[in-house]
């Protein structure tokens, strides 16, 4: 055992085989062993081992909860839950089983249950940090804006050092518009965690929210540093830099999204609107056209369509562009509509 907990996997491996050879019944040698390749990522073989822990002791609790933890990483996630009810059947004050099975409820899509089961795993355990970010996660993919922050706000009362805790109780502000506190959280997340591109990106769009276009390109600027294929960052440094003004750096960022992502429609789309601004009316219909082919429902590139159509004396493609976008819920193309297309 002492070597396991040193991490030696490998020579722990080899005293529980002599364990084995010595009392071939001994379920916790099975059971330890089947750990040590749990952790050396020998899935298969660690669940052999906890099979045999399961049929010499069918009331080891941990072996079917640690037999789940494998199948989870197999994508075995139906086998997994039977595994962890069976934990929790044999000791029901088993706080990890339920947190256990709630990841994997998430993963199937049973935002309810993992809430239910995330909840009962802090009524056993009221201090698990981890637990009370997961359920926000819950709460918030269900919609419970308030849910979600009281369960991060909770997560970093037990861990003030919780970075995703931070960063996604940003994601949660930014999402109510209260972006002043979502920055806030974004560069606590930032500070403890300096290399993660989503962070600055997130941060970068809090800003652009908030009118700081500068501030936001410094944002993008640094997730693109950190990874020079992150097509959403070119895009969105593209938006900053099209509210500046500066069209040409604009056109350029969404020209590096397109070669990134060919298949980008809101990229053709942004482009064309930096076109339309240097009056390159049918280069701007080119990439309305691209982006309508890409997305058949874009409704704001339906309705730049048709202002560039018009524009150029094609009034009735314009004024049907135009209708196109309005029968989308665009209200604004309505408004074109009346003054230029009676």
């Amino acid at each position: 055992m002492a070597k396991y907990y040193l991490r030696d996997h490998d020579e722990a491996i080899k005293d529980y085989n002599k364990a084995i050879e010595l009392d071939p019944n001994d379920e916790k040698a099975y059971y330890n062993r089947g750990n040590a390749k749990k952790d050396l990522g020998d899935y298969y073989g660690a669940i052999k081992d906890y099979n045999k822990s399961i049929e010499l002791n069918p009331s080891l609790a941990e072996a079917y909860n640690n037999r789940g933890l494998v199948k989870e990483k197999l994508g075995d996630y139906n086998g997994a839950i039977k595994d962890y009810s069976k934990t929790i059947e044999l000791d029901p004050n088993y706080a990890e089983a339920y947190y256990n099975r709630g990841k994997v409820k998430s993963e199937l899509g049973d935002y309810n249950g993992k809430i239910k089961d995330y909840s009962k795993a802090i009524e056993l355990n009221p201090n698990l940090a981890k637990v009370y970010y997961k359920r926000g996660l819950a709460k918030r993919i269900l919609g419970d804006y308030n849910g979600a922050m009281k369960g991060y706000n909770k997560a970093i009362e037990l861990d003030p050092n919780y970075v995703e805790a931070y960063y996604n109780r940003g994601k949660v502000k930014s999402e109510l518009g209260d972006y002043d506190e979502a920055i806030n959280d974004y560069s606590k997340a930032i500070e403890l965690d300096p290399n993660d591109k989503f962070k600055y990106f997130n941060r970068g769009l809090a800003k652009s929210k908030l009118g700081d276009y500068y501030g936001a390109m410094e944002d993008y600027n640094k997730a693109i540093e950190l990874n020079p294929s992150y097509t959403e960052a070119y895009n969105n440094r593209g938006i900053a830099q099209y509210e500046l003004k500066d069209y040409y750096g604009a056109i350029k960022d969404y020209n590096k999204a397109i070669e990134l992502n060919p298949n980008y429609a809101e990229a053709y789309n942004n482009r064309g609107n930096a076109k339309s601004k240097l009056e390159d009316y049918y280069g701007a219909i080119r990439d309305f056209n691209k982006a309508i082919e890409l997305n058949p429902n874009y409704a704001e590139a339906f309705f730049s369509r048709g202002v560039m159509k018009i524009i150029l004396g094609y009034k009735g493609g314009g004024c049907l562009d135009l209708s196109k976008a309005g029968e989308m819920g665009l209200e604004e193309a309505y408004e074109i509509i009346r003054i230029y297309c009676k």
